[in-house]
């Protein structure tokens, strides 16, 4: 058992925390901007509160953080009442934030300053992951913290690899998302065309999901797809932010994303069609119109 605290009660880190609580058997305290789902987690898992992130970092073996953007990262790690303000020397921050390699580098090496460890390791698998205890963690930083974050990151997770040093967790993640914007826009597609062919969909499915056009996003969203229903999952606001960070970061490195430059430009219609907090697969709603 370690003493854990928790930064950050969203859709991921409500239920990350508790599995730190309930699973791993932690000591656990947890933050959130928002008072009352602080209040709300405690009742249901026990543990602890603290009023701010510094309060919650102190004497602690472990400092976890999910929150929303580079923006809120630096105000709960380096803001007025930060949580590297508190944190012990020998402790490990541990971020499972969707950020910029950038800033993962920038709070490694605030977090060698203080005396104490940090790993980038932003989660792939969605809201049902994070509450089935199933989301893939790929890390950046180096090898002694990573393997003590390992056995409690393991509270939550089914996979979790360090990928290299700092901020090589945060790259992985964008590999991810780069990934499934082409998936998401190639099956939108494929139903799409199928509906105007009149070929049955739930055939069409069984049939090459057998075959090399099989994918998680198949399997898991041709039905809401296909009904259009997107109330739900993975919001095109969220995916939009992550594209954005991909596509930043290939302006430094000089790769060339083609298709998810692509897919965010759909991605911004889907918005104005009201579709801010959709589920990232209703690119197909564009195409039905």
């Amino acid at each position: 058992m370690a003493k854990v605290a928790f930064l950050g009660l969203g859709v991921m880190g409500y239920p990350m925390a508790g599995h730190l609580k309930t699973k791993g058997g932690h000591d656990v305290t947890v933050y959130n901007r928002t008072a009352a789902k602080a209040e709300k987690w405690v009742a249901q898992f026990g543990g602890r509160l603290a009023s701010t992130p510094r309060l919650a970092a102190e004497g602690q073996d472990f400092v976890m953080a999910c929150v929303g953007n580079d923006h809120d990262l630096r105000e709960v790690t380096l803001g007025q009442h930060g949580a590297f303000h508190g944190i012990a020397k020998g402790a490990v921050f541990v971020d499972h934030t969707t950020a910029s390699a950038e800033i993962a580098r920038e709070l490694y090496a605030e977090a060698k300053k203080g005396g104490f460890d940090a790993i980038d390791a932003p989660v792939s698998g969605g809201q049902a992951g994070a509450e089935n205890g199933a989301l893939t963690v790929m890390c950046g930083g180096d090898d002694a913290p990573f393997g003590r974050a390992e056995k409690v990151i393991a509270s939550y997770a089914r996979a979790c690899n360090l990928m290299g040093a700092s901020g090589s967790g945060q790259l992985a993640k964008m590999c991810n998302q780069i990934c499934i914007a082409g998936l998401v826009q190639g099956h939108a597609e494929a139903l799409h065309f199928a509906k105007c062919a009149n070929l049955d969909i739930e055939k069409l499915i069984a049939t090459i999901s057998k075959g090399a056009a099989q994918s998680w996003q198949m399997e898991n969203r041709y039905k809401t797809m296909a009904a259009g229903k997107f109330d739900f999952g993975f919001a095109v606001d969220w995916m939009r932010k992550e594209l954005s960070i991909c596509l930043g970061e290939a302006r430094r490195n000089g790769a060339h994303l083609l298709v998810p430059a692509l897919v965010d430009k759909f991605y911004s219609q889907v918005q104005k069609m009201g579709g801010k907090r959709w589920d990232s697969s209703s690119l197909i709603a564009l195409l039905d119109r």
